[in-house]
C-alpha cells in the first residue's frame, strides 16, 4: 500500500463503516473583524472572512465551536455563521474539533488584496 493509501486509510474505513464516529465533519465561515493577530494565525487587522473546519455533533455544535474560537483568537463575528458539510482532512477524535483555521482579509470594497 503506498504513502497516501496508508494516510487516507481513515477515509475508507469511515465510509465503509469500519470507523464510527458519532461526529459529522464540517467547514465553518464568518464575516467579521480581525484584532491583532496571536501567535501562529496571520490575519492583517480589520473586515475579514474567518474559515476552519471541524469535527461536531451537528452544525449548530460546529457554529458554537467558531464562536468560540473567534472570541479566544480576537476575531469578532459581525455577520451569519455559515456551517456546510465538508471535505474529510483530519481524522474524527474522541471529542469535537476544530482545525485549519483560516482569515481572508478583504477591504470595505470587497478587494482581498494584501
Amino acid at each position: 500500500m503506498s504513502g497516501d493509501a496508508l494516510a487516507d486509510d481513515w477515509k475508507v474505513k469511515l465510509r465503509y463503516g469500519r470507523l464510527s464516529t458519532p461526529f459529522q465533519h464540517f467547514a465553518v465561515l464568518a464575516d467579521g473583524v480581525a484584532g491583532e493577530p496571536i501567535d501562529g494565525l496571520e490575519c492583517r487587522p480589520g473586515p475579514a472572512v474567518m474559515s476552519m473546519k471541524g469535527w461536531a455533533t451537528d452544525a449548530d455544535e460546529a457554529a458554537d465551536m467558531l464562536r468560540y474560537v473567534s472570541n479566544e483568537i480576537g476575531f469578532s463575528i459581525t455577520g451569519a455563521i455559515e456551517v456546510y458539510q465538508a471535505e474529510l482532512d483530519e481524522p474524527p477524535r474522541d471529542r469535537p474539533f476544530a482545525y485549519s483555521i483560516n482569515f481572508v482579509p478583504y477591504s470595505e470594497d470587497g478587494d482581498t488584496r494584501e
